[in-house]
């Protein structure tokens, strides 16, 4: 029976060692997040946001408590199910774009369907509509080096996109973007979201980013609470 969230955290405990001593990321979080849901997550630094976004992107183990992503538990999941979850369900998108800079902006999207094991001709195929989505199709050639910043994480989503994702997990996707760019950004993500229904989910300092979510959460000292 397919249940109407895409991710549930029940009772969600991390803490780390550091110095000798017990820190706790994030303390006995209960959090549902439904399908198609555009939501944000703000706070302080060292409050948690990457923590909570690593666990939801399976990057990292809770130390209690459980997280589902699609009904999966996550926290049981062995590495290589895990590699094929994120493969197959989540597209990521990094502050600093994380492109290749010896691959053509279509070679970066490419990347994403390695895992999968497209064919070459699909493979092309699928990171040129890609690329069409976020209006980068004319610029496929180009190398990371001869496009703008906000170009850059256009390839970004485009790769994120490209593997047709349950959900987008975006760590501060604008951080490195002037206020106009950053707005094209925002706006593309959003427009994703409605026509595409794919969650999004974003870290970001910036309460003008954080205000187009339809959820928003803000999490300080390992505590999440939605405001």
């Amino acid at each position: 029976m397919t249940t109407s969230h895409l991710y549930l955290l029940k009772d969600l405990t991390k803490t780390y060692k550091q110095k000798g001593k017990l820190v706790a990321a994030l303390k006995g979080v209960n959090l549902e997040i439904a399908r198609g849901e555009f939501v944000s997550i703000q706070g302080p630094t060292g409050g948690g946001k990457s923590t909570l976004l690593q666990m939801l992107g399976g990057l990292d183990q809770p130390t209690s408590g459980s997280i589902t992503l699609v009904d999966q538990p996550l926290e049981t999941l062995s590495e290589a199910k895990l590699t094929e979850v994120r493969a197959k369900n989540i597209g990521f998108i990094f502050q600093n774009y994380n492109l290749i800079p010896t691959l053509t902006a279509l070679e970066n999207v490419q990347t994403a369907l390695v895992p999968s094991g497209e064919g070459k001709a699909e493979s092309r195929e699928r990171a040129l509509a890609a690329l069409e989505l976020v209006s980068l199709s004319d610029r496929a050639d180009h190398l990371p080096a001869e496009l703008s910043g906000g170009q850059q994480q256009r390839v970004a989503i485009a790769r994120a996109l490209v593997k047709n994702p349950e959900v987008i997990l975006a760590d501060e996707p604008t951080g490195n973007l002037d206020e106009d760019t950053r707005d094209q950004i925002i706006e593309l993500l959003v427009a994703l979201n409605k026509e595409k229904g794919i969650t999004v989910i974003l870290v970001t300092h910036d309460s003008s980013v954080a205000n187009k979510a339809g959820k928003r959460l803000h999490i300080a000292k390992g505590n999440v609470e939605t405001r």
